[in-house]
């Protein structure tokens, strides 16, 4: 079982920390997260049926403890809407400022602007965006991973491609009218 564990850590530690890192936005989080999943893994590794790939297995357990996590911060949100002053951990949380290294690739303007437009999109759509582009996932990987049919992935890629593109699109036209005025 040990084996096992440590082979599972080793081969997919750090893409799942990438794709969790990408959904909640914080290393920090991100990191706690990872640790949730393999505990989770853990516990119910002797339950596991093999009916789909470790991979997906591994990336669909993360998509719930993300999806809890961030209905957890919802919850907090909620529960502090109203009164004098709204906060949230975030703005008491300090900053890592050393970047991983795919944030390193990020920091590039382009690449960065895109990630800005992909928050516009509806949560699905970025799941999907993430799913299929920065993890490389097949289409067949994101739907079990995400519980959907192909079909639903693959609609939902191409109108997150869309939304990007018009978000993009309406982004550079206010850029142009912002530049004609100086």
């Amino acid at each position: 079982m040990r084996e096992e564990f440590e082979r599972l850590y080793s081969a997919y530690h750090q893409q799942l920390f990438q794709y969790l890192f990408y959904l909640v936005r914080n290393r920090e989080t991100a990191e706690e997260l990872v640790q949730e999943v393999y505990i989770k893994v853990l516990h119910s590794f002797e339950t596991f049926e093999g009916k789909s790939s470790e991979k997906t297995w591994l990336y669909s357990i993360a998509k719930h403890v993300a999806i809890d996590w961030i209905r957890r911060q919802s919850r907090k949100k909620r529960k502090f809407e109203g009164k004098e002053y709204e906060w949230s951990e975030r703005e008491f949380e300090i900053e890592d400022k050393q970047p991983l290294p795919d944030q390193i690739v990020a920091q590039q303007d382009e690449i960065q602007h895109i990630y800005k437009m992909l928050e516009k999109c509806t949560h699905d759509q970025q799941q999907v965006m993430i799913l299929r582009y920065v993890q490389a996932l097949s289409i067949a990987e994101s739907a079990e991973i995400l519980g959907w049919s192909e079909s639903k992935v693959k609609t939902t890629q191409h109108r997150a491609i869309k939304a990007l593109q018009k978000h993009l699109k309406a982004y550079e036209d206010s850029f142009e009218r912002k530049e004609e005025t100086q």
